[in-house]
């Protein structure tokens, strides 16, 4: 089991300690339902310093990234961001993942903890371009401080502009009197915020002035529980749930990301499948009765018959009542469409709704 730089720091605070995707991670400390209203309402840190980190360079670096990737890299001006996917050959998702261009022939490529070995390995079967490749995901760290509030508890450690940052936008300045870290005003909770990268020597430091900049905010650490409940109010898709090896892009509702007017793997199949129409659908659901769907429950049509799978699911801290997601045929798709989720034999009652679950 892996620990991340900060992983006795969050030992200390009490945390409660699980293993996730290797790594020895921080689940809860408070509980989740705080930490979660934390985040909504005020401002929070999550160490997500498993996630891996590549660079790759060289001049031919855009074409690497617009032959693995279903986005159009090539829209990307220096200091933005951009949420793509990387295509397999059989239609379904080897990983989704953000990728920053930090210069001409210089790209960050952050991707899921869990996939970063597989990750590597499908680049690097692909880079016959050339391309200057590292894997800087054991040296860096990085820290998610999300939350209405973090723009103005983070201002005093940083002379970058935080408040008018653009969404998807990036800088690399000082923070906390480091130089070189990356601040990105990206996050996964919906509640705005930054994400901020640095290397592993730097962690307690910037931790530490983190929490004394952010105390008048009321700032708290937030662990991979609320992480997840924030996501899914929002509706973003995590792999391994909602997206995976067998789920195609089109079909988990990221057509936006996948891009047609360039070719790269396996796009003359998902351009056809676009074509064609897509025979199954990731939909957002809530229950219309009282229950918690989870990962794995069946989903089931009003006479019983089993349609699909949650793929992920809670009852929502925001809006107090069960919401999830999971593949249902098109025909059952439609917002509004009623369905029941099949709880410990029970049929519960839930119906399609449009995401996101939780709107400002």
């Amino acid at each position: 089991m892996k620990n991340t730089a900060l992983t006795h720091v969050h030992e200390s605070l009490g945390a409660k300690m699980v293993p996730f995707a290797g790594y020895n991670m921080p689940v809860q400390y408070e509980g989740v339902n705080i930490e979660h209203e934390t985040v909504r309402n005020g401002v929070g840190v999550f160490d997500v310093s498993h996630m891996g980190e590549f660079f790759l360079r060289g001049e031919n670096a855009l074409a690497l990234i617009q032959k693995v990737t279903s986005n159009d890299a090539s829209k990307l001006v220096d200091g933005k961001a951009q949420y793509s996917c990387l295509p397999n050959n059989e239609g379904g998702i080897v990983d989704d993942l953000i990728i920053y261009k930090i210069a001409d022939n210089n790209y960050l490529l952050v991707v899921n903890a869990s996939n970063i070995e597989k990750d590597w390995n499908w680049i690097s079967q692909h880079n016959d371009l050339g391309v200057t490749m590292e894997n800087a995901s054991d040296a860096y760290s990085l820290l998610a401080i999300q939350g209405p509030k973090a723009a103005e508890a983070m201002q005093s450690l940083t002379a970058i502009d935080l408040a008018n940052m653009p969404y998807y936008s990036f800088q690399m300045g000082e923070f906390a009197g480091v130089k070189d870290v990356i601040i990105s005003a990206t996050g996964y909770t919906g509640s705005g915020g930054f994400e901020i990268y640095f290397k592993n020597e730097d962690a307690e430091t910037i931790w530490n002035n983190i929490f004394e900049a952010g105390a008048a905010f009321g700032i708290k650490p937030i662990g991979l529980a609320a992480r997840d409940t924030l996501r899914l109010e929002m509706g973003f898709c995590l792999y391994g749930n909602d997206i995976n090896d067998t789920t195609s892009p089109l079909e988990a509702g990221l057509g936006w990301i996948t891009k047609f007017d360039k070719e790269f793997v396996n796009s003359a199949n998902l351009k056809a499948q676009k074509e064609a129409g897509v025979t199954r659908k990731l939909v957002a659901f809530e229950l219309t009765e009282r229950g918690i769907p989870r990962h794995d429950y069946e989903i089931v049509d009003k006479d019983g018959n089993v349609i699909g799978i949650v793929t992920s699911g809670t009852m929502s801290p925001s809006l107090n009542k069960g919401i999830g997601l999971g593949y249902v045929p098109t025909a059952f798709s439609a917002v509004d469409s009623e369905i029941a989720i099949r709880i410990r034999k029970n049929d519960v009652a839930a119906k399609v709704v449009k995401l996101p679950f939780y709107k400002k």
